[in-house]
């Protein structure tokens, strides 16, 4: 099971999560975001990191100049997308990218099907009006399956994630992935050592 932390905002967290285990970490580049961090923050983390750990830059509604600009420079392997961006905005851009669809009803899915092709992986969130992730809040897990059977990619698997629930959520999805955030946080940004240890060592038994 690959295991994503996301909205790191400093050394200290990326460097646990990676000890821990972690395939890869996140930076929310969306000034908005309580988990916000500047491109020269986060280049500063992504130069410490080991080999083989994937670094994932997270955008909302940016433009690909920016985006682009972004990830150079924060030496981002992976474009994570929580807007209303197009399958052709996907392809415009230079890296591989993650499209993300906020799930609130089994109808939500088939907004999935526009990305076949276009996009590496669809990551599932839950829906939550005027937010676009790091809700802490799980949606109807039977969805990200049906999901998984429909559709022929890689599914990663978010919202609302802890180390009460990861053992279920991976037991009835098997996703590609997961993406956890809030579910291993002391507070919006700052991560607690023993829950992403928790997460981890569950989702690594899968």
């Amino acid at each position: 099971m690959k295991i994503k932390i996301c909205g790191i905002t400093n050394l200290e967290d990326a460097q646990n999560a990676v000890a821990l285990g972690a395939d890869a970490i996140g930076f929310i580049f969306t000034p908005k975001s309580p988990r916000y961090i500047t491109p020269d923050a986060a280049e500063e983390i992504a130069i410490k990191m080991p080999p083989f750990i994937k670094l994932v830059g997270v955008f909302v509604n940016q433009s690909k100049d920016e985006i682009d600009e972004i990830a150079n420079k924060a030496k981002i392997d992976l474009i994570q997308l929580h807007g209303q961006e197009s399958p052709e905005f996907c392809l415009t851009l230079d890296h591989q990218v993650i499209k993300a669809i906020n799930i609130a009803d089994i109808v939500d899915i088939q907004e999935m099907s526009k990305y076949m092709g276009m996009v590496s992986a669809i990551l599932l969130d839950t829906k939550i009006d005027g937010k676009e992730g790091g809700t802490g809040i799980c949606f109807d897990w039977g969805i990200a399956l049906q999901a998984k059977e429909e559709f022929d990619i890689p599914i990663i698997l978010a919202g609302g994630i802890n180390q009460e629930n990861v053992q279920k959520a991976i037991s009835l999805v098997n996703p590609y992935a997961i993406d956890v955030s809030s579910g291993v946080e002391e507070y919006p940004g700052k991560k607690d050592y023993n829950k992403m240890k928790s997460v981890i060592e569950i989702a690594q038994t899968y």
